[in-house]
């Protein structure tokens, strides 16, 4: 078993560190490590830690941001996917959209949610 607490999506009990995320091998869900903190830290501090967005590369999101891609992204329906390198002008970030976290217009797709996690800030 792990020392680390079971997902949420699923209660697996074998969930395993992920850099600073943690993941369940079975259902594939990651979420956030700084919820396992203990109740020594304030919720505060914690939903203070919670509300930033990070790229890939740990940089701060803000919204009106410029970034671009970091790998392929196939789009469902669509024979093309959105190419690594692709700028994407002018995000919005939302927080309540389940693992994206990242409100775009993507120039030949439209309008679509990306997560933090594949994006790097320009």
């Amino acid at each position: 078993m792990s020392e680390f607490s079971p997902c949420p999506k699923c209660a697996c009990v074998y969930t395993y560190e992920l850099g600073e995320m943690l993941a369940c091998p079975e259902c594939a869900h990651e979420w956030s490590a700084v919820a396992d903190i203990g109740d020594d830290d304030s919720s505060a501090a914690i939903n203070d830690e919670l509300s930033v967005i990070k790229d890939t590369a740990g940089n701060i999101l803000q919204d009106g941001d410029t970034v671009k891609v970091v790998k392929d992204l196939k789009v469902k329906g669509r024979p093309v996917s959105i190419k690594i390198g692709t700028k994407v002008r002018n995000i919005r970030l939302v927080r309540d959209n389940g693992d994206h976290d990242i409100d775009c217009r993507v120039d030949g797709f439209g309008a679509m949610y990306l997560k933090s996690s594949v994006v790097q800030k320009i």
